[in-house]
């Protein structure tokens, strides 16, 4: 019982310590599953904090399991995205390890916004979930379902870690 206390001491105080986002100079990691119609893949984003709420980044994808019934090559498997966000989680003060970050991105597929949220649970590691939708595709015209990909509403998750 003794260890098993010691044990839960030891977690609430890494967790009581974590820093989600610092502001200018800080920087997040992220790399995680990502699921949309037709496809999931993997996603890696990375973020460099430029104010007190304020961050740009990068995020690169790639689409792996794709349904058997879609013909695709690279290009319309990758993704890049340059993005801003607006770290908001000192702002709504829900919990200190908690970072909710709405943001907008220029891919190399369209013009979107995404939401995050992600959970420290010390100063290195956390879990991260986001979801992005585009808000303009660069062609207009009906897409293909190769031409599809990353220009619908996409889900991901993972693990988000400190620099």
């Amino acid at each position: 019982m003794k260890k098993i206390l010691l044990i839960l001491a030891l977690i609430a105080t890494t967790a009581a310590t974590a820093q989600v986002y610092t502001g200018k100079g800080d920087q997040k990691f992220q790399v995680g599953a990502d699921f949309q119609s037709g496809s999931t893949g993997v996603q890696a984003t990375y973020d460099y904090g430029v104010g007190e709420n304020i961050s740009f980044g990068i995020t690169a994808a790639y689409a792996l399991g794709i349904d058997d019934d879609v013909s695709v090559d690279f290009d319309e498997r990758a993704m890049l995205r340059l993005r801003f966000n607006a770290n908001i989680g000192n702002v709504i003060n829900v919990d200190p390890n908690l970072d909710i970050y709405p943001g907008l991105g220029f891919s190399t597929k369209n013009f979107g916004g995404h939401l995050g949220a992600r959970y420290f649970f010390t100063d290195g590691f956390g879990l991260y979930t986001e979801a992005a939708v585009p808000f303009a595709s660069y062609k207009t015209e009906d897409l293909t379902p190769a031409e599809d990909l990353y220009n619908q509403f996409t889900i991901s998750f993972g693990m988000s870690f400190n620099f």
